[in-house]
């Protein structure tokens, strides 16, 4: 019997970590309504400077769901959401959330190019959005259900010497207020949506299997797949990870939001921990230093979710200004490896811990990680979270579990993984054996029950905590007059993450012209898909089938790069 049979795993969980802790009926609306009953004068939100308590909040989220009412959202509707981190996003989830209705999260940056699949799939006729891309959504009318999107205007939630600092005439504060807001002719301003009574609204009672969520994933092929989460699965994840938490709740909690809402890491960490508690959410709408910097100043945070190249940046800063860390007892990285080194000073500036975990959108997102009692092993992902199974599977052979100590594919089973892709009964039959969601990550199973990744089975690149899929960065740039053949791959960085790179073979009489390339690439892919160099290749590994061998191209380049 292997480690997967005994489920080993459990002997190293922390003493307070309960196993199989029950899940019970809560979800994300009864969370909130919590909160609002049981502390109205709480701190619920904090945006450069302003805060909103709970009851507050409340009575914005109502007004929001009588503007989404007012425009026919209904029970088991799709609403769409573009923000950053703000309080209108945090109104605009809850209203929606409320009311019955799902939340179909869009990263702002996207063209309307990346959109159009996905609104095409999910079929939202109300999106509410960042006003500085309300005409990127706008155009979206023409060729999908969209009929009304509401521009947001950031500003109108910030404190009022803010706002009358950035209507200064001065260049750099113009040119800051326009990175911050801009006029949205033709959508609804959000001060006007949120002008409808309330009296007209209806609240539906909220179960643990109504959808909370549409998150959109590519996977290998890079065609937009729609993951629906519901509220049982965030609920089930977010209560396994308490468990992981010693004494959760037990100070006055402010979850320090740097990452993106519109990523589940995000969503799940930021908005969704806080309200099991009605913790205070400190809300930064870019992970740009002098924001965050400034967020943890002025409100002392007690949990930072991260990645490492944050936690890294934000130690340099300390370092440098003398700034007090001490405040931050809990830190929680994913997206790449976690260097033992970013630990080390971590830990020591902050007296906390900092533990590697690892997830997916999928399974909402937690499924493993480093127990907080200090038995973590650096470089590994760590244990299967309480309700959590994990096995190693022959990928030829999912049926197959592999010893301990050798490399298989990831699979998952519990309360926080999804059901199935929206609209792909084909992906669904790829992701799912027997009950089992396929990770396409390779792993081992050590026999003590910890595990590590070796290898993705997808082709994914990770850069700056975003996903990227080269198939689609490969359909864009194959357009490009100038380039024969393409293969998009990752160079890795010293912190483990990676740079999107494009290997490119050139139509005869062509020159490499990369900063042609790149202004192509960037009217046509968000900045972070974008290659950051290009490559002159004579030619490209294929296959028999002729499918690009991405693996053997990436390893001839990173050949060609260590040469002297």
């Amino acid at each position: 019997m292997g480690a997967f049979d005994t489920k080993a795993w459990i002997d190293h969980y922390a003493e307070w970590t309960d196993p199989n802790p029950t899940i019970g009926t809560d979800s994300l609306v009864s969370w909130f309504n919590q909160a609002v009953a049981m502390q109205p004068k709480s701190t619920a939100t904090w945006f450069m400077g302003k805060t909103l308590t709970y009851a507050a909040l409340n009575e914005r989220v109502v007004r929001a769901a009588a503007g989404l009412t007012q425009l026919g959202v209904r029970r088991g509707d799709r609403v769409a959401v573009a923000l950053p981190n703000c309080p209108q996003h945090v109104i605009a989830v809850t209203a929606i959330l409320r009311l019955g209705a799902t939340v179909v999260e869009h990263n702002p940056l996207y063209t309307a190019a990346e959109l159009q699949p996905q609104f095409e799939d999910h079929g939202a006729r109300v999106a509410i959005v960042f006003d500085r891309v309300a005409d990127t959504f706008a155009s979206l009318s023409k060729s999908t259900q969209l009929e009304t999107v509401v521009a947001v205007n950031m500003l109108e939630e910030t404190p009022l010497h803010l706002r009358a600092a950035l209507s200064l005439p001065i260049p750099p504060v113009t040119k800051l207020r326009a990175e911050l807001t801009q006029p949205a002719p033709g959508a609804m301003p959000w001060r006007e949506f949120i002008r409808q009574r309330s009296r007209s609204v209806h609240f539906p009672q909220i179960t643990q299997d109504d959808t909370a969520f549409i998150l959109y994933t590519s996977g290998t092929s890079g065609k937009p797949k729609g993951a629906p989460l519901t509220h049982g699965n965030i609920v089930s994840a977010l209560k396994a990870g308490m468990e992981w938490l010693e004494d959760w709740g037990a100070v006055r909690e402010k979850i320090l939001g740097v990452l993106p809402m519109f990523h589940i890491y995000g969503l799940a960490l930021n908005y969704a921990l806080p309200l099991s508690i009605g913790a205070e959410m400190v809300l930064v709408p870019a992970p740009k230093p002098k924001l965050y910097q400034a967020a943890i100043t002025k409100t002392r945070p007690t949990v930072l979710p991260g990645v490492p190249t944050l936690y890294d940046k934000i130690i340099e800063w300390a370092v440098e200004s003398k700034a007090d860390l001490p405040s931050i007892h809990t830190s929680i990285s994913g997206a790449s490896t976690l260097p033992v080194e970013t630990i080390e000073r971590w830990e020591n500036a902050t007296g906390g811990r900092l533990i590697e975990g690892y997830g997916l959108t999928e399974t909402a997102p937690i499924l493993a990680g480093n127990p907080l009692d200090g038995t973590r092993r650096p470089g590994y992902i760590g244990l299967p979270f309480p309700n959590t199974e994990i096995r190693i599977a022959d990928p030829h052979d999912p049926s197959r579990t592999m010893p301990d100590g050798e490399p298989g594919e990831l699979l998952a089973r519990g309360p926080q993984v999804f059901s199935g892709y929206l609209n792909s009964p084909e992906a669904n039959e790829r992701a799912f054996h027997d009950g089992w969601f396929r990770t396409g990550d390779m792993a081992v199973m050590e026999p003590d029950g910890w595990i590590k990744l070796v290898a993705r089975i997808k082709e994914m690149i990770i850069t700056g905590g975003f996903n990227v899929y080269p198939d689609e960065v490969e359909g864009v740039m194959r357009n490009h007059p100038d380039i024969e053949d393409i293969a998009v791959v990752g160079r890795p960085r010293e912190d483990g993450s990676e740079d999107v790179v494009a290997c490119i073979t050139l139509i005869d009489g062509s020159a490499l012209d990369p900063d042609g390339l790149k202004a192509y690439a960037r009217q046509r892919l968000t900045r972070y898909k974008v290659p950051r160099d290009f490559y002159h290749f004579d030619q490209l590994n294929r296959d028999q089938t002729g499918k690009i061998r991405r693996r053997e191209v990436r390893d001839t380049l990173l050949q060609l790069l260590t040469q002297p």
